[in-house]
């Protein structure tokens, strides 16, 4: 293995390689962590843990691009996930492109989230627009930056997943029409069902713990003065931070801090 190598050589492909399975599986890993960073900050307004994965993505994808994919930490520890799978060899230019779109939204992040310490709308799209992309990659297969690539790009993709860049590509098989209309009649009634449970849950709805504290009893004391019930040391507690604001996020702040 050369140290300073983007993609394979392989004698019969014409274009550098990457293992398909190992890129899927470490989007696959990524958007896990990726995600779960996501929730704390949105539900709890806690960025510590997206600023840490924001660092660890630069780092991951710097080295993609700059050194070898194959020496990048998450990238090593998809292929070791998918080591007994057959490789499925996709052509490493559009990846390349692909990757250095997520690298410049991860330095972008890293000046804003990182540095800055900003907090704000634009920090949570480029969040979820991260998402998309990593989301596509491993459960789908659709490489949304491969795409971008051929428009900007005089040669175009090759070996793509699934054989989408060949200019006449093996015909799909298409499904019998009776098939076809048994699927969407499961459909159909599959969100029928789910949609029924939701109205239902939502007419049966078990009272939350705020609500059943703040629910009157018949032997409970009079409530106290507000103005003598007052904790200043409550009320700072309570102070929706400047972060929540900018977000739209106050009410869901002040829900998940017991306020």
């Amino acid at each position: 293995m050369t140290l300073f190598q983007f993609g394979q050589t392989r004698p019969e492909f014409a274009v550098p390689v990457l293992n398909e399975r190992a890129v899927r599986a470490s989007a696959g890993i990524l958007f896990a962590v990726a995600l779960i960073a996501f929730m704390h900050a949105f539900l709890q307004g806690n960025f510590q843990p997206t600023r840490v994965f924001v660092v660890a993505f630069v780092i991951e994808f710097a080295v993609r691009l700059f050194v070898n994919p194959q020496l990048a930490p998450v990238y090593m520890l998809g292929q070791w996930v998918v080591r007994h799978q057959q490789p499925e060899w996709v052509g490493a230019p559009q990846k390349r492109f692909a990757w250095g779109i997520g690298l410049a939204l991860g330095l972008s992040m890293f000046w804003l989230l990182v540095v800055q310490q900003v907090i704000g709308p634009v920090n949570m799209l480029v969040c979820g627009l991260c998402l998309v992309f990593m989301f596509f990659e491993s459960v789908f297969g659709i490489c949304i930056g491969c795409k971008v690539y051929n428009l900007f790009n005089k040669e175009q993709a090759q070996l793509c997943p699934g054989g989408v860049c060949e200019t006449n590509p093996a015909p799909r098989e298409r499904l019998p029409a009776r098939t076809r209309a048994a699927q969407a009649a499961v459909l159909l009634g599959f969100a029928v069902v789910v949609l029924g449970s939701a109205r239902w849950v939502s007419d049966n709805a078990v009272p939350t713990p705020a609500q059943w504290q703040n629910t009157p009893t018949s032997n409970s004391a009079p409530a106290a003065d507000p103005a003598q019930a007052t904790d200043p040391a409550e009320v700072e507690r309570c102070k929706v931070p400047e972060f929540a604001k900018a977000i739209g996020h106050e009410a869901m702040w002040k829900l998940h801090n017991g306020c």
